[in-house]
């Protein structure tokens, strides 16, 4: 088992620069969908979403290049942690998120999102070696 893990450690760090860059850039081309998840006791949401897009994007770079790859994968748990209090208040406030393709996310799919960011910090951490 831990070969297979060994073998797929570094495709999978271009999987997860990938996403990040795509997630990120989607914080530019729809910032109105993750707006309405910033809690509201944050100022400034636009400006919020901004600066996460570009830490995403940032994190996405960093983390497929090698010299970068260690400093980037701490940095995507700092923002993996730094964006919960979003996805925590998307959950318990029951936000309606308008304009998001395939319609509001259902509770379920709001809930799961939480130890799915337990699951993202894991593989992040996977590269702080």
């Amino acid at each position: 088992m831990h070969a297979v893990l060994a073998q797929c450690k570094r495709p999978l760090r271009y999987v997860m620069g990938a996403l990040y860059v795509v997630a990120g850039l989607l914080h530019f081309v729809v910032p109105s969908l993750y707006v309405q998840i910033v809690p509201p006791i944050l100022p400034a949401p636009l400006a919020l979403v901004y600066l996460s897009g570009v830490a995403e994007v940032g994190v996405g770079v960093g983390v497929v290049v090698p010299r970068t790859r260690r400093y980037a994968a701490w940095a995507t748990i700092a923002l993996l942690v730094a964006v919960f209090p979003a996805n925590v208040y998307m959950a318990v406030s029951m936000v309606t998120v308008e304009g998001l393709p395939g319609g509001d996310p259902s509770p379920l799919v709001r809930w799961a999102r939480l130890p799915l960011q337990g699951v993202l910090i894991l593989w992040a951490y996977w590269y702080t070696d």
